[in-house]
């Protein structure tokens, strides 16, 4: 990258006048190298990368021009067509707490980027450089903030002397940003289906249906350990809709105190949902999210469907629809903060709907919501994978000393040029491990009886670098 050029870019941004969807300044955030992504990483990853943060404009909630914040990373390389691939972070703690800050779940657009993707992860409304409270869980402001991050991505490619678009656009999210991601894949597909066509989607762990298996999950009688989400939904959605200008009406003491600090930015989520705990405890013997409520918001959300809290809650679920473009909803059943039955229902509604290719998958039945990133992403790597039109591996094997065959398979293929110690892989599209065999010699057999024709990925982890190469079985 050349530090100089964006250095003049920024100064030339900054002097254009703001109007919606406008890069209007990047700010050089650092880098990381290859060795370093590695590091943290693991072996997947291809490229170092560069971070930069965009200010951009858009809307808020009110139809109102505001200056919005997100991370771009770039894979460190020459030159190169690139996919964009928007990825939504998941809920934070504070304002600040964000992807152009290189905090709030950055951590994934980099590694994105280290695969070969042009990478936009929004901070959304209400969070690192825009104004007012954050919006949570509203689904037009999450869609218009990353659309016009898009835009954004687009204008400084198109003047950047060392990328430009390939014209492939792949979605992902995960727990907050698994409903953003769906949103934003739903209003792509609507409304901006020939300027933003999208190639393929990954939504993971998302509370897809606020109005049906949130909204019954918070008004029962369980317990939950996160239950500081439950207000954050509220406030999130009053901050679009203006539900209730007193929150006494909607929350009881002594919870309303600590809930209106949050509001006020006083204090972080992780201290609303400590203090909510600890009180919740003391009173009811238990963390159950429908004691935070007065008794007349619990019933009217119950017995009338056009409650105004319904019906928020019903604008905002993400699923009700039927994507065309690939499709995967990665969740883990042991999840302990967003109930998987959110993926089960749009899944099923979706294909309902007539939807080409969705598919629920669970990433790992064992994993709680912290567990499941890593499988969920891991898998939505392999899924995209074949779709980027993009080189990610670090040795193409034409280069390399290792040598497949036979390549259509069947049956079986032979590894040669291989060390002893060297690993081989087989995974399927999903991501999924089918075969690891560790090469005795330098020729080594993979048995492939037991797997159905298709397409499948061979990656080879050796001593000369990585190499991986699709097979195809028949």
């Amino acid at each position: 990258m050349k530090r100089l050029y964006f250095l003049f870019l920024s100064f030339t941004l900054l002097s254009t006048a703001l109007s919606a969807q406008e890069l209007i300044s990047v700010t050089y955030k650092g880098s990381r190298t290859k060795a370093q992504m590695v590091a943290q990483f693991g072996i997947f990853m291809q490229y170092g990368v560069e971070m930069y943060k965009f200010q951009y404009t858009t809307l808020d909630v009110k139809g109102q021009p505001d200056t919005a914040s997100g991370l771009f990373v770039l894979p460190d390389v020459p030159s190169a067509s690139v996919p964009l691939l928007v990825f939504m972070h998941g809920t934070v703690n504070s304002k600040t707490d964000v992807p152009s800050q290189l905090a709030g779940g950055y951590e994934l657009a980099m590694v994105y980027a280290a695969l070969g993707y042009a990478t936009a992860a929004p901070d959304l409304l209400g969070l690192g450089d825009s104004r007012g409270f954050h919006p949570y869980l509203h689904a037009a402001s999450q869609s218009s903030a990353a659309i016009d991050m898009l835009y954004a991505a687009r204008e400084y490619l198109e003047s950047s002397p060392d990328f430009e678009h390939n014209g492939r656009l792949f979605l992902t999210g995960y727990s907050q940003g698994g409903h953003a991601s769906m949103g934003l894949h739903r209003e792509l597909e609507a409304n901006y289906q020939e300027e933003w066509p999208v190639t393929a989607a990954a939504h993971m762990s998302g509370p897809y249906s606020l109005s049906g298996v949130m909204r019954d999950f918070a008004t029962s009688d369980a317990t939950y350990n996160y239950i500081g989400y439950i207000p954050n939904i509220f406030l999130g959605l009053n901050e679009a809709y203006q539900l209730y200008d007193d929150f006494s009406l909607v929350f009881k003491q002594p919870y309303l105190t600590p809930i209106e600090a949050y509001y006020a930015g006083s204090i972080t989520l992780s201290d609303l949902n400590n203090t909510l705990i600890a009180m919740l405890v003391n009173e009811v013997g238990a963390p159950i999210p429908r004691y935070l409520f007065q008794d007349s918001i619990i019933l009217g959300v119950a017995e009338d469907p056009n409650h105004p809290i319904n019906v928020a809650l019903a604008d905002n679920d993400v699923y009700g629809w039927a994507p065309q473009a690939p499709t995967r909803l990665y969740y883990c059943t042991a999840d302990d903060q967003v109930l998987y039955t959110n993926s089960l229902v749009a899944d099923s509604v979706m294909n309902a709907n007539g939807a080409p290719d969705v598919q629920s998958i669970d990433a790992n039945p064992i994993a709680d919501h912290g567990q499941c990133v890593e499988p969920a992403v891991t898998r939505a790597i392999f899924f995209f994978g074949p779709l980027q039109d993009f080189m990610v591996s670090t040795l193409e094997l034409a280069a390399a000393p290792y040598r497949v065959f036979p390549n259509p398979a069947r049956g079986q293929c032979w590894v040669e040029g291989l060390q002893a110690g060297d690993e081989i892989l087989l995974h399927d599209l999903e991501g999924r491990l089918l075969e690891r065999r560790r090469a005795a010699g330098d020729k080594e057999e993979l048995p492939l009886h037991d797997h159905q024709a298709g397409i499948y990925f061979l990656q080879i982890l050796g001593q000369h670098g990585v190499a991986i190469q699709k097979i195809v079985l028949e």
